[in-house]
């Protein structure tokens, strides 16, 4: 299991966590413009995220904010995230320099991926026009939260970068994705995870992100950490977006011999100047193939962490890096 860790640089930013409320000896904030500011009501002293929100907005220049990240909401039992968001969304105003948000900066010590209770989080494309990048971790599998994971098909014109974090992501927010308008997208990447935890993505979900031109400007693609990666990789393979990609993860989920065979025999993936297969359960002699291919190329190829399946008698159990 991956254990997704808490950022340290975000949208090139360094981040930094806000710290409790001020005491009268409180050491100079950094500039507004110059940190990824993190929200973590934990760290904060365990208030609520209302209370966290005024103290930040109170505190720093929110017209010079550039990046926000949004830690643990709760101050006490987990709560779904739309309290949260509709006071971002509230204040949007106050953010014009705003270009990057990224929702549920959580590891797994603090709540598990699966559990965070997410919300539709098409309100922030809609109040933020310039946005840059936008991240979300979750998608509350448990059916604990008032509302899922959710996202309506929107026209954005600032959005550079794209990314789902879920170790189940619902299938309609894929098909969302494939319905927006995002001209200046340039980097996608979908963790689908399992069906156990939600993910209930199929194959067919994804054919809109695979049109050469649908997103112009894409040059990194990912759809990972997924128990039908090799189901995914086959639908790859002749797939005309590639060719107009840079980069490309089919990372983190099952793929075996048959998904790194499809890729092998479909268009030529010479082009990539990178091809992230990581975490994966290829064989030797599969890896060595795939080396091969690409040796006198320039792509950098990543078949690290290599697995083996797990045994249950006479059934093997693939497993994805990130799901509960």
């Amino acid at each position: 299991m991956t254990i997704v860790d808490h950022f340290e640089t975000f949208h090139g930013l360094p981040v930094f966590t806000l710290p409790e409320l001020p005491e009268p000896d409180e050491e100079a904030l950094p500039a507004a413009g110059d940190v990824a500011w993190r929200l973590d009501c934990y760290a904060a002293g365990e208030i609520p995220f209302a209370e966290l929100w005024r103290s930040f907005t109170d505190r720093v220049s929110s017209a010079q904010v550039r990046a926000l990240v949004i830690g643990p909401w709760w101050d006490d039992e987990y709560t779904d995230l739309r309290p949260a968001l509709e006071l971002i969304v509230a204040d949007a105003e106050r953010f014009p320099a705003l270009r990057a948000l990224f929702l549920a900066d959580v590891t797994g010590e603090e709540c598990e991926i699966s559990w965070l209770q997410l919300t539709d989080v098409t309100p922030v494309l809609e109040r933020f026009p310039l946005l840059e990048e936008l991240g979300v971790r979750g998608g509350d599998s448990q059916g604990v939260g008032e509302e899922p994971l959710r996202l309506r098909p929107v026209r954005h014109d600032a959005l550079r970068v794209l990314r789902f974090e879920s170790g189940g992501l619902p299938g309609q927010v894929v098909r969302s994705v494939g319905a927006c308008e995002l001209p200046a997208l340039e980097r996608l990447e979908l963790w689908l995870g399992v069906s156990h935890y939600g993910g209930d993505t199929t194959v067919a979900d994804l054919a809109p992100l695979l049109v050469q031109g649908r997103f112009p400007a894409l040059r990194h693609l990912g759809v990972q950490n997924s128990e039908v990666q090799d189901e995914i990789a086959a639908a790859l393979a002749p797939a005309p977006v590639v060719a107009q990609l840079e980069s490309l993860s089919l990372s983190m989920g099952t793929l075996t011999d048959t998904g790194a065979e499809a890729l092998l025999l479909g268009q030529p993936l010479k082009h990539l100047k990178r091809l992230d297969l990581h975490h994966h359960f290829l064989s030797e002699s599969m890896a060595d193939r795939i080396r091969a291919v690409f040796d006198s190329t320039g792509t950098e190829v990543d078949l690290s962490d290599h697995r083996t399946p797990d045994s249950w008698g006479d059934q093997e159990w693939r497993y994805v890096a990130v799901s509960e």
